[in-house]
């Protein structure tokens, strides 16, 4: 999910893709990061919307993330803004208390943060978005290899870029 070190520059992210995420986004109870992807988004969403050279769809998602109820797995971050509320580890029961107050989906980024999220079964749904390039080294996926998830293709959809999205759900 990302080059040598963290790179994103390959990612194929248009203004057709870029308006489904924000779709798909916008529908969400909140976002759950890592401190990583936290930091990485907080970089660059507060105040995208306030740069002309950033496309409609980018602006758009600047409000839709500033907006959104966030949370990020810290140890060490002290402090974050935007409505972020900071947690310091995967705790299953509060996760599912989460989960089950009104709003949406929970959005999940970062691959290990993803993992632990697997290994205590707290993924319901994995959506993979499928770019057509092939980078060879970087930062897997699915970093949990000591689980084994059985996955349910519930759908899959082509965009114009050749990005291939597979959403999966998980059958236990």
């Amino acid at each position: 999910m990302e080059g040598p070190d963290g790179d994103l520059d390959w990612h194929l992210v248009d203004d057709e893709l870029h308006r489904h995420f924000n779709d798909k986004c916008r529908a969400m109870g909140a976002f759950m990061d890592g401190r990583v992807t936290w930091e990485l988004m907080a970089g660059v969403w507060p105040d995208a919307d306030a740069d002309p050279s950033n496309s409609e769809p980018m602006r758009e998602f600047a409000g839709i993330w500033r907006d959104m109820p966030k949370y990020v797995f810290s140890r060490t971050l002290e402090k974050a803004g935007w409505h972020t509320t900071i947690l310091r580890e995967v705790a299953p029961e509060e996760i599912r208390a989460i989960k089950e107050q009104p709003g949406g989906d929970l959005a999940l980024g970062g691959a290990g943060l993803a993992a632990s999220f697997l290994r205590h079964g707290l993924i319901d749904e994995i959506h993979v978005y499928v770019h057509p390039v092939v980078i060879g080294r970087g930062t897997a996926m699915f970093q949990a290899a000591d689980v084994h998830a059985d996955l349910r293709l519930a759908g899959t959809r082509t965009f114009g870029n050749g990005v291939v999205l597979l959403r999966y759900e998980l059958t236990r």
